[in-house]
């Protein structure tokens, strides 16, 4: 029987996060292929109901990264985003919809491969670690 591995929606930034995904895959530098890559033009302009979608149609963990504050291309788009998910993410973990630990933030560059790399071996071990998601999952029906 194979060991239980978790499942990672991971939403990028096209001009940095994206590019040091990209950068790492080019290097041939080893992370994980637990991890979902969605690109987005600006993590600014990310709904918070992809994590939320995420979330019930089954990801064990979700991953957004961006341009570090003060890099964007849009200007201050990854503040916005640092707003948002900050408030998303404490509001979920206190009202028990997710543990700790199931949603991620970082800020990477497009010239920071090995960062991604590494970031991407600690999410994965981190939701690892937390077991398969119980909560806020999508019921199937069932078939009679």
């Amino acid at each position: 029987m194979s060991e239980w591995e978790p499942k990672v929606i991971t939403f990028l930034c096209n001009w940095c996060s994206y590019g040091a995904a990209d950068l790492a895959g080019v290097s041939r530098f080893q992370y994980p292929a637990n991890i979902r890559i969605i690109r987005l033009p600006c993590t600014g302009r990310m709904n918070p109901k992809f994590i939320l979608a995420a979330l019930r149609h089954g990801a064990d963990g979700v991953w957004v990264s961006g341009c570090h504050p003060g890099d964007c291309h849009y200007i201050e788009g990854n503040f916005y985003a640092r707003r948002k998910f900050a408030l998303l993410k404490t509001q979920l973990e206190y009202t028990g919809i997710i543990e700790p630990g199931r949603v991620h933030f970082s800020w990477i560059s497009s010239a920071e491969a090995t960062i991604f790399a590494e970031k991407a071996r600690k999410v994965v071990e981190a939701i690892k670690a937390l077991g398969p998601a119980q909560h806020f999952i999508k019921k199937q029906a069932e078939v009679a």
